[in-house]
């Protein structure tokens, strides 16, 4: 049986599964699922499978041959990967019309031509309309896997020309034993940080091989806590401190955010100057962390102690649950869906993170 890294996902893993063993995969297949759930690495097991030297299709991939070690590197020439880049991480049509000429050549090593698009949500719609004429007539030998966090921003015509999987949160029991297997964390820190990671394989890895994120990460849980007890006036001071603690935390888990553009907290307070691209990646960033902390706060609106994931702060969510209207945490959930779409779309960072912060519940007190 392949060797295959996803965890957590048995309904994809089977399609991909299937498609490695028949050697019939589809000319498209479009992942979707929160970001760090593991669609880079399904991807990655799919274009291993297809391209791993093993005779026996039930044995690829092998991980062991010369092909499986060169997509592990990146470098195996039959491998494309494609990512937003630039300002506003976009990905562009030149980009597109340079993997189509390359996926439009016959396979240098292997029985297929694979690329990889992460972040596919990132297409912008001239590449979008580019990309249509690959998937409508695709090259022989060419599979094409789309990574994307959502695809309501894509458009349908290019989402029915693929193949779709969905990848959901994964149990929290999986997410630790891949920890503990790794050696990255006893079994308790393992159960800890699985929780934490909110059904993320990614974000528990990152968070387990980089100490200081989780410190990073739970200042940031807090920051958003104590504003709940905050009057607008000092919501609307509040941006630079969660943008720069958002790069910081990006720093740590993806080694983003690490140039002289990044932004970071001066002493004195505010940002220093930074690039479209990294505002952009810090306030997504602070979505993903308000994400989960927004959904404790749910939870604990109800009682749901148990249900916890941020156990570090249960006092502080305990109290918050007490004091918060139910319906006004839940309400401000869909607001975040809504504002994270509109972030995709190239909204202002700043005017977004604004106006989760006005939506940000109060408690009773503070209203």
């Amino acid at each position: 049986m392949g060797a295959y890294l996803t965890r957590g996902q048995p309904a994809a893993l089977g399609l991909v599964r299937r498609a490695v063993e028949t050697e019939r995969p589809p000319h498209a297949l479009l992942l979707v699922g929160p970001s760090g759930v593991g669609k880079t690495t399904l991807a990655f097991d799919l274009a291993a499978g297809l391209l791993c030297l093993a005779a026996d299709a039930a044995d690829r991939p092998c991980r062991e041959c010369a092909a499986c070690r060169k997509v592990a590197h990146g470098n195996h020439p039959d491998l494309h990967l494609l990512a937003p880049e630039g300002a506003g991480q976009q990905i562009r049509v030149g980009q597109v019309q340079a993997l189509a000429s390359e996926l439009a050549l016959l396979p240098l090593e292997g029985r297929f031509r694979v690329a990889i698009v992460e972040n596919a949500q990132r297409l912008n719609i001239d590449a979008q309309n580019a990309l249509l004429k690959t998937l409508e007539e695709p090259p022989p030998r060419v599979v094409l896997i789309l990574a994307a966090d959502d695809s309501a921003g894509m458009l349908p015509t290019v989402v029915s020309r693929c193949a779709r999987a969905r990848l959901s949160p994964v149990a929290a029991a999986p997410i630790a034993e891949l920890l503990a297997e790794n050696g990255l964390a006893d079994a308790a820190r393992a159960a800890s940080l699985a929780r934490l990671a909110g059904g993320r394989p990614g974000v528990a890895m990152a968070l387990a091989t980089q100490p200081e994120a989780s410190l990073v990460q739970a200042r940031l849980a807090a920051a958003l806590l104590d504003l709940l007890g905050a009057d607008r006036r000092r919501r609307l001071t509040a941006p630079a401190e969660l943008l720069g603690d958002a790069a910081e935390l990006l720093r740590a888990t993806t080694g983003r955010a690490d140039d002289d553009e990044a932004p970071r907290r001066p002493a004195g307070g505010g940002t220093t100057k930074v690039s479209p691209a990294e505002r952009r990646a810090a306030a997504a960033q602070l979505l993903n962390v308000w994400r989960d902390v927004a959904r404790d706060l749910a939870v604990a609106t109800r009682g749901g102690a148990r249900e916890l994931r941020q156990h570090e702060l249960l006092d502080e969510l305990a109290a918050a649950g007490a004091a918060v209207d139910p319906v006004a945490a839940a309400r401000f959930l869909d607001r975040l869906e809504a504002v994270s779409r509109a972030l995709d779309a190239y909204a202002n960072p700043e005017l977004a993170v604004d106006a989760l912060l006005l939506a940000w519940p109060s408690t009773r007190r503070a209203a």
